[in-house]
């Protein structure tokens, strides 16, 4: 039996000399072999261009190619860490996750280099893959063998990842993740799945981002199986690479689940050799129209980049629920304000939550746990580790079972398609409209899983124009193409607290079926229109259709205002990174 390793550098190492096919994208194929050979070229050059005395960090701004393994690869032979740069991201935002994580190296291709025109990155190097410059600098180092070039110690600790989460009360934190940490979540998702070297792992889930690299990449390199890559997530293109790549394991986050669905059924469904989806926020309702469609179980978990608290599904979970505790976490639904227990939760006969102003609260982690950090962010750690406790951010409930249902989420965090947003970001952009007095942004939940983004402005001395604003959204160069409002209510005054903050807690009670002026920009649409109320009927009709219609308010059936206590436990699974 071969032994466990310790490091994510050995299980690169363990690649040379294996002629197995162990990367494929589009008509492209690479051995193992090639594959480590490429990553201790990479790591050699990277050597040779970081300079002495700095942090050896490298940002990849990367579709999933080829190259972003390979300098995953590169960056654990030599010590090195890689910052996983979001191309969602715009101008100064873009710039500030460079220069914060301490990259004096940049990889990125010529697709993204519109992104960086402008941009002040002092002390940067920017390599572009796929140019003569960059296959110049290369070729020296073609001969190296894994393990020559390092440039700092390699062992368990050394950190690997440098991951933005969610930036939720601010600009987006950097979790670390070392290398045994890494290389110890492949070998539990190896276990967990029984996953081996005859599995394809498809990687359509972006690399930038935890999930794909934790949950996907680090399995299929503990498991010695082969890695298929897709530039950038397809709906269309799913089932045709899935097909064609053999692959039997992915992993999704978000709406991804939902988009596939909607494409057209096909006669060949079913002919394929996928087996299992791993995953957060599918809902209930499409993980069992996934499995029915095509014949593939979806597993939902509950899990982050930073590491500090996992669950998992397992047999007998209850519909709605994430499940319990994975192996070592003493997981605990608390009162944030005492520390103390949530009672239990209790369900009606239609499964709606009965007491979720007593069984709502955090989810807090009081055992060890392998949280290890933000990068220059002690606060962030302080936060996240108070009396001892990994708090997760998180609101779950328990139900007598001791099973665990994600909630909400305990700050101003908005989940758009997979992408965790910052409210207060989005309002610092809107700010600048002039027509507008106050803004205020704010999850509404989406009809099938997450969240949309909705903005109430405060236009007390001109009617709203839509098309004005949609001009003033597209000349922003740092709004995000997550960020743009779904919705917009118009108001002569933001709601207050008593302490003359923003009353968010009203304006989402209230949400987009509020009785006020509130426009939209239906999905595939560009401009903005008056919310109607046919259109509110559909799209009531489209939450009740997934299984979400409990997150809306009575107000949004026409009864009186407000939200229910709680969510019920048909709400969607959650997880940052």
């Amino acid at each position: 039996m071969t032994r466990v390793a310790s490091t994510v550098s050995e299980y690169v190492q363990r690649q040379w000399g294996d002629g197995r096919r162990g990367l494929r994208y589009g008509g492209l194929e690479l051995t193992h072999h090639q594959v480590a050979a490429g990553s201790a070229a990479r790591a050699a050059l990277l050597a040779e261009l970081l300079p002495r005395g700095v942090e050896p960090h490298l940002g990849v701004l990367l579709d999933n190619t080829p190259e972003f393994p390979l300098w995953l690869g590169a960056a654990a032979l030599a010590g090195a860490a890689v910052a996983g740069i979001n191309p969602t991201r715009r101008g100064p935002e873009l710039a500030r996750d460079i220069l914060h994580t301490e990259c004096r190296v940049l990889v990125t291709g010529r697709v993204h280099l519109p992104l960086l025109d402008g941009l002040h990155l002092p002390g940067v190097r920017v390599l572009v893959t796929g140019t003569e410059e960059y296959e110049r600098l290369l070729a020296p180092y073609e001969g190296a063998r894994p393990g020559e070039c390092a440039v700092g110690p390699v062992g368990p600790a050394t950190r690997l990842l440098l991951y933005f989460t969610s930036g939720s009360t601010g600009a987006p934190k950097a979790a670390i993740c070392t290398q045994g940490r890494l290389a110890a979540a492949g070998e539990a998702l190896v276990s967990h799945f029984g996953l081996g070297p005859d599995d394809v792992h498809y990687i359509c889930m972006p690399m930038f981002h935890g999930n794909a690299v934790i949950a996907n990449w680090a399995p299929a390199l503990t498991s010695g199986a082969t890695v298929a890559l897709r530039d950038r997530f397809s709906a269309s293109g799913f089932l045709d690479d899935v097909r064609a790549y053999g692959a039997t394991y992915f992993t999704y986050v978000g709406r991804a689940v939902h988009y596939v669905l909607a494409t057209p059924a096909r006669p060949e469904d079913r002919e394929h050799r996928l087996r299992i989806g791993f995953g957060t926020e599918a809902g209930a309702v499409d993980a069992d129209r996934f499995a029915r469609r095509f014949g593939v179980e979806l597993v939902e978990g509950y899990g982050s980049s930073e590491g500090g608290a996992a669950i998992q599904r397992t047999p007998g979970t209850p519909p709605g629920a994430i499940g319990r505790p994975a192996p070592g976490g003493d997981l605990a639904v608390v009162d944030p304000e005492t520390g103390r227990e949530c009672e239990r939760a209790r369900f009606d006969e239609a499964g709606r939550l009965l007491n979720g102003g007593r069984a709502v609260g955090e989810l807090v982690n009081r055992g060890p746990n392998p949280f290890e950090g933000y990068w220059r962010n002690p606060a962030g750690d302080a936060e996240r580790r108070r009396g001892g406790w990994y708090w997760t951010g998180d609101l779950f409930f328990r139900d007598e079972d001791g099973f665990l249902y994600f909630a909400a989420r305990a700050d101003d965090r908005l989940r758009v398609d997979s992408e965790n947003l910052a409210a207060a970001l989005i309002e610092n952009i809107l700010a600048r409209w002039e027509p507008v007095t106050g803004a205020a942004v704010y999850a509404v939940p989406d009809p099938v899983t997450g969240d949309q983004v909705m903005a109430a402005l405060s236009l007390p001395d001109a009617p709203f124009d839509p098309a004005a604003f949609l001009a003033f959204l597209s000349a922003q160069r740092d709004l995000g193409t997550k960020m743009a409002p779904r919705f917009v209510r118009v108001m002569p005054r933001l709601p207050v607290t008593a302490t003359n903050k923003v009353h968010r807690a009203v304006l989402r009670e209230e949400g987009f079926w509020s009785q006020g002026e509130v426009w939209w920009r239906p999905p595939g649409e560009a401009a903005y229109r008056p919310l109607s109320p046919v259109d509110l009927t559909r799209l009531r009709e489209e939450y009740a259709a997934h299984g979400r219609a409990v997150v809306l308010g009575a107000q949004a059936d026409g009864g009186r205002a407000g939200r229910p206590e709680g969510a019920g436990p048909g709400g969607p699974g959650h997880a940052s990174g």
